[in-house]
C-alpha cells in the first residue's frame, strides 16, 4: 500500500490555553488540494507511562483513584507523565513508588499507544513490571490511593467491572494477556 502524504500545515494558532492543556487550530492543505481547519491538543512531548505491577506471578496491583472527568472513583493502573530528564522506565519506577509504594526490579514494555489521535498528540508507554520491592515516594495525589490486588485468573471479571473503564488500562490488560500467552517472563 502506498504511503499517503500528510497534509501541509499552512498556519497554526493557539485558540485556548489552561494550566493543563492548549488547543491549537491548524489550517491544513491535503494532497488533493482540499483545505480544512482542525483543532488539536498538542502534547508536552514528554510522554507518559502506565505500569501493570505484578506482585507475584498471578497477582497484579491496581489503584482506585478519583477521576475528575467522570467525578467518581475508578480502578486502573499507576500512570503519569515522564518528567524532564527521565526515561520512560525511570518514570514507570517513580510512579510505582508514588502510587503503590513499590519499586520495580524488571520492566517489560508491552506497547506504546496514543489516545484520541484524531485531536490529541499523546504517547503512552505501557509496561508490565515484576520483582517488586517496598519503597515509597511522596507523589502529587491529593489523598492516599487504594491499592487493589487482582488475580490474573480473574481478568475477565476485571474487564466487566463498572469502575474499570479507562481505555489505556483495558488495553494494558489485553496486551498483558496476549504477551503472557505468547511469550511471558523467562523462567
Amino acid at each position: 500500500m502506498a504511503e499517503k502524504q500528510v497534509p501541509t500545515i499552512l498556519s497554526r494558532q493557539i485558540v485556548a490555553k489552561s494550566r493543563l492543556l492548549r488547543i491549537e487550530a491548524l489550517e491544513l492543505k491535503f494532497s488533493n488540494g482540499v483545505r480544512r481547519q482542525y483543532e488539536r491538543m498538542p502534547g508536552s512531548g514528554r510522554g507518559a507511562v502506565l505500569v501493570v505491577p505484578m506482585l507475584d506471578d498471578d497477582t497484579m496491583l491496581l489503584i482506585r483513584e478519583y477521576a475528575a472527568g467522570l467525578h467518581n472513583y475508578q480502578l486502573g493502573f499507576p500512570k503519569g507523565l515522564v518528567d524532564p530528564g527521565e526515561t520512560p522506565e525511570q518514570a514507570a519506577n517513580r510512579e510505582l513508588k508514588e502510587e503503590v509504594g513499590y519499586g520495580v526490579g524488571e520492566l517489560k514494555e508491552l506497547k506504546q499507544v496514543t489516545v484520541a489521535s484524531s485531536f490529541m498528540d499523546s504517547n503512552m508507554h505501557l509496561f508490565v513490571g515484576r520483582h517488586l520491592y517496598p519503597e515509597k515516594l511522596e507523589g502529587d495525589e491529593p489523598e492516599p490511593l487504594e491499592v487493589v490486588p487482582w488475580k490474573l485468573s480473574q481478568l475477565d471479571e476485571l474487564l466487566v467491572q463498572p469502575d474499570f473503564t479507562e481505555a489505556r488500562s483495558i488495553a494494558a490488560v489485553l496486551l498483558l494477556r496476549r504477551w503472557l500467552d505468547h511469550e511471558g517472563w523467562p523462567t
